[in-house]
C-alpha cells in the first residue's frame, strides 16, 4: 500500500518535519504540546489530507452524517469550547483516527464493518476521548527528552492512523525505534481511558453503550482471521482481552436500553456500499437482498438499489425504485438529493431544481442540498440565482470552500470578473495556497470591472494574504537554520 503524502513526510523527513509542511511550534513543541499548537497543527495536517490524499471523501452527506452523529457525542459531555470535525477517507481498511486538534477521520470500510449505529457511535466516542483527554500532549509531554525524529514517528506510528505496516516499520526505521515500543506500551493506557470516557460519552448522548463492546469485540474475534496482517485499526489502536473485559464490566452497571438506528446511518451506509464497488455488482447486491427480503432497512436496500442503478447510467429504472421508496413516507435529505439527481440524469432541470427548492424549505441550510442547487443552477444558465444562493449560506459557513468555489463559478458565468478571482482567492487560501490566493487577488485589481468597494476589500484582503506570505516565508527560513 502506497504511504500518503503527509505521513511519507513525517517519517522520510523527520528531521525537518516541523520545517516542511507543517507549522513552526516552537522549540516547546517536542515537550509541551500546548492547546493551541494542537490545533495549529491538526489544521496543518487536516489541510494536507483533504487537498492532497485521494482517499479523502469530498461527499457532503458522508460528512454532514458523521458530524451530525459526533456532535451529539461532543455536546452530551461539553468540554470547554473544543470544537471537533468528522470526516470519511475511502480506504478499503478497518480504521479510525483522532487528529491533533479536534479532527476525526473514518475509514469507509469501518463505517460499513459497523452493524448499528451505537457501534460507529461508540468509535466516534472512543476518538473523541483521545482528544478531550490530551493523549498527543500527553504523549509528547512524556518524551522529556522527544526530537522532531521520534514525534514525527510517534504521530505516524500510533496517532496518525492512516498507517499500516509498511508505515510502521518505516516510522522505525526512521530514528525512533529505541522508545516506540515504551511509547506504544503508554498508548495502551490511553486506549483504556478512552474506553471509560467514550462509554460514559455514549450513554449521555443516548446510544446503546454495549455497541462499542460488541463492536471492539468482534473486531478482535476477527482479526484472528488475518493472522500477521490485522485491521489497521488494531495496530494504532492496541486490543487486548483485559480491554474488552473492563468495557463489558462497565456495560454490565450501566442501564439497557435498546437504541433504533436512524434512517440516515442506514442510508449513508447504503450509499458507501454502492460506491465500494462497481455499479453492476451493486445493483446485483442490492436486488438480491430485496428479492430474499434480507436487509435490516427496505428503504435502504431500496435507496441503495436505486443509487445502484443510477451509478449504471440506468434512471429509468432507478426512477421506478424511488417511487417504491416514496410509498414508504419518509423524509430524509438524502432522499431529495437522489430524486434531484435522477430528474438531472433524465435531462429535467426545472423538476431537479423545484426537487431541490422544496428539499431545502424542510432542511434549511443542508450542504448537499445547497451544493445540488447551486451546481444546478450554474449549469442551466441561472448564475444570478446561484451567487444569491451562494452568499445566503457564506456568512454561516465562512470557511467552507466548496462555497467559494461554486461562487467563483457563478461569478465567471455572469462575467465579473474581479468578483470571481476574489472568490477563487479565498479557495486557495484556504488550501494554503498562498502565492495562488495572492495572484487571483493582482488579477482582481486589473479586473477593471469592480466598483470602489470591491476594490477596497480587494486591496484589504491582499495586504493581509502578503502578510501571511512574509510570515510564513520567514517561519521556513528560521526552520531551516541548524
Amino acid at each position: 500500500m502506497k504511504i500518503k503524502p503527509l505521513l511519507a513526510l513525517l517519517v522520510f523527513l523527520a528531521p525537518h518535519a516541523m520545517a516542511e509542511g507543517l507549522p513552526d511550534l516552537g522549540e516547546n513543541a517536542l515537550t509541551d504540546l500546548s492547546p493551541v499548537m494542537e490545533q495549529k497543527l491538526g489544521a496543518s495536517i487536516m489541510r494536507d489530507l483533504r487537498w492532497n490524499d485521494p482517499g479523502y471523501l469530498d461527499d457532503p452527506e458522508v460528512t454532514a452524517y458523521l458530524n451530525r452523529v459526533g456532535d451529539r457525542l461532543a455536546a452530551a459531555i461539553p468540554d470547554g469550547g473544543l470544537r471537533f470535525r468528522f470526516f470519511a477517507l475511502r480506504d478499503p481498511t478497518l480504521n479510525a483516527f483522532a487528529l491533533p486538534g479536534g479532527y476525526i477521520g473514518v475509514h469507509t470500510a469501518l463505517i460499513l464493518s459497523t452493524q448499528s449505529e451505537s457501534e460507529l457511535a461508540g468509535v466516534l466516542a472512543h476518538e473523541i476521548s483521545h482528544v478531550t483527554q490530551h493523549h498527543i500532549a500527553r504523549m509528547v509531554g512524556k518524551q522529556k527528552e522527544a526530537t522532531a525524529i521520534s514525534l514525527a514517528s510517534l504521530l505516524v506510528a500510533v496517532l496518525a492512523a492512516r498507517s499500516n505496516s509498511q508505515v510502521s516499520q518505516a516510522a522505525m526505521a526512521g530514528g525512533a525505534a529505541a522508545g516506540l515500543q515504551n511509547q506504544l506500551n503508554y498508548s495502551r493506557d490511553f486506549e483504556r481511558e478512552a474506553d471509560r470516557m467514550g462509554l460514559q460519552r455514549l450513554e449521555a448522548a443516548g446510544f446503546d453503550v454495549r455497541g462499542m463492546a460488541i463492536f471492539f469485540e468482534r473486531l478482535q474475534r476477527d482479526s484472528r482471521l488475518y493472522e500477521n496482517n490485522a485491521p489497521a485499526y488494531l495496530r494504532s489502536h492496541p486490543l487486548t482481552t483485559e480491554r474488552i473485559s473492563d468495557m463489558e464490566g462497565r456495560v454490565e452497571s450501566m442501564p439497557y436500553h435498546q437504541v433504533p438506528d436512524s434512517l440516515e446511518y442506514q442510508l449513508v451506509r447504503a450509499k458507501l456500499r454502492v460506491a465500494s464497488g462497481t455499479a453492476t455488482e451493486a445493483v446485483a447486491d442490492f436486488r438480491s437482498r430485496l428479492q430474499d427480503r434480507k436487509y435490516t432497512s427496505e428503504a435502504a436496500a431500496r435507496y441503495g438499489l436505486a443509487r445502484a442503478l443510477l451509478a449504471a447510467g440506468n434512471a429509468a429504472e432507478a426512477e421506478q425504485e424511488r417511487l417504491a421508496l416514496s410509498h414508504l413516507k419518509l423524509d430524509s435529505p438524502m432522499l431529495d438529493t437522489l430524486e434531484a439527481e435522477i430528474r438531472l440524469a433524465q435531462k429535467d432541470k426545472p423538476a431537479a431544481l423545484a426537487v431541490y427548492r422544496r428539499a431545502l424549505l424542510r432542511h434549511p441550510h443542508e450542504k448537499a442540498l445547497i451544493v445540488g442547487l447551486a451546481e444546478a443552477l450554474i449549469v442551466g444558465n441561472e448564475p444570478v440565482a446561484a451567487v444569491h444562493l451562494v452568499e445566503q449560506e457564506l456568512p454561516l459557513t465562512p470557511s467552507d470552500p466548496d462555497l467559494y468555489g461554486l461562487q467563483a463559478r457563478a461569478y465567471g458565468a455572469l462575467g465579473r470578473r474581479l468578483l470571481q478571482h476574489r472568490a477563487q482567492a479565498e479557495l486557495y487560501a484556504l488550501q494554503g495556497r498562498l502565492k495562488d490566493a495572492v495572484d487571483q487577488l493582482q488579477l482582481a485589481q486589473r479586473a477593471g470591472d469592480g466598483n470602489f468597494y470591491e476594490l477596497s476589500a480587494v486591496d484589504a484582503r491582499l495586504r493581509e494574504l502578503k502578510a501571511k506570505e512574509r510570515e510564513a516565508a520567514k517561519e521556513a527560513k528560521d526552520n531551516k537554520q541548524p
